[in-house]
């Protein structure tokens, strides 16, 4: 993949990291990650953890799946917890959309029910393949290197038999759904480099930390959600998203 233009501080050194990981994630053979699933022969016993905020954070949705979700439950959706960027103006810049939390001690995904995925034959495509995973982070050492399991040996069963045709498809799809993110990934840093540069804007740290902290006091802050090639401004307050507003396209430009 050839690296698009060049883009303003931080997007340009996050932008070409992100390259730098498509390039070797695309040499990766798919037999040496389906060997590894097999040897690893992990089995889900439905135990649900992974379907929680508690032990697993949020997931960031393709745009298919926001996409889809939003066509049968809107409410479901919200922006990513955490933003990425912050302009000088006090608006925030995420990469895209999550599944809603449930009120509950764990933070159950919204779909899920009696611990089983009432959208279990339409869940995204980060369910599909979890807990398989391809993609490189440090140890605790601060090693980098590639990280195929997430949570290894703290849910689900383990060495169950797991054929050779099945293996190699997991990894096949697995595979291919961390390129997506990846890729998804650049076009977000690409586009929003060049809103920046478009509209005279740049990150600012300290705003972006007095920002949250106010919006956790109960403030609210206007964040611009990326999805599919553009914008769409919400409002989020108290660290829950409230609002969601007109493209940012259409919206009345700060003076």
């Amino acid at each position: 993949m050839s690296q698009g233009p060049q883009l303003p501080l931080p997007f340009h050194s996050v932008a070409a990291s992100r390259y730098r990981e498509i390039e070797a994630l695309a040499d990766y053979p798919p037999v040496k990650l389906a060997a590894i699933f097999a040897d690893v022969g992990f089995h889900c016993d439905c135990c649900a953890r992974c379907c929680t905020r508690k032990f697993n954070g949020h997931v960031l949705l393709l745009d298919e799946d926001a996409t889809w979700i939003r066509s049968c439950e809107p409410e479901a959706l919200e922006p990513v917890p955490l933003p990425d960027f912050c302009d000088q103006h006090g608006t925030y810049y995420a990469s895209g959309y999550t599944i809603r939390a449930l009120r509950d001690p764990e933070g159950s995904c919204h779909f899920l029910k009696d611990r089983r995925c009432r959208i279990y034959e339409k869940r995204p495509a980060v369910c599909r393949v979890y807990p398989h995973m391809l993609h490189q982070e440090p140890d605790e050492g601060g090693s980098v290197d590639w990280r195929q399991i997430s949570g290894l040996d703290q849910h689900g069963a383990y060495h169950c038999p797991i054929s050779g045709e099945e293996a190699l498809r997991l990894a096949i799809e697995t595979k291919s759904f961390e390129e997506a993110v990846l890729a998804r990934e650049i076009a977000y840093l690409e586009y929003t480099g060049q809103y920046f540069l478009e509209h005279g804007l740049r990150h600012v740290r300290k705003r972006y930390d007095d920002g949250l902290q106010r919006s956790q006091q109960g403030a609210e802050i206007e964040v611009m959600v990326y999805f599919r090639g553009s914008f769409e401004r919400w409002v989020i307050k108290a660290g829950t998203a409230i609002e969601r507003g007109i493209p940012a396209d259409e919206r009345k430009e700060k003076v």
